[in-house]
């Protein structure tokens, strides 16, 4: 199976560390009404993963036939390399404009 969803997944693990306070703007549908939510990235990457890891654990079982499908350790792994990778690497330092200097 060839995708890029591990890397969107390793991005998304690097997300939730460089940003653990963000808010993620979500559409909800209560009854007939649609209304927008914020809801931190904590919860939202949390179930995410959490689902990703069920299914996975779900397919597992599944077939002896070689099928294609989702590919839920590509999604778990990428998301785990992205933590561990951000963590590694670090943060570039910003560079700001110097007060000193007017332009």
């Amino acid at each position: 199976m060839v995708g890029a969803s591990g890397a969107i997944a390793g991005v998304m693990g690097a997300y939730l560390l460089k940003f653990p306070r963000a808010r993620i703007q979500t559409l909800v549908v209560v009854i007939l009404f649609i209304t927008r939510v914020e809801i931190p990235a904590v919860l939202i990457l949390g179930y995410w993963f959490i689902v990703q890891l069920f299914s996975g654990a779900g397919s597992i079982g599944y077939s002896h036939v070689p099928q294609g499908g989702t590919a839920y350790f590509a999604h778990i792994g990428g998301f785990l390399a992205g933590m561990l990778l951000v963590k590694i690497m670090g943060t570039q330092t910003r560079y700001y404009r110097r007060r000193d200097i007017y332009w």
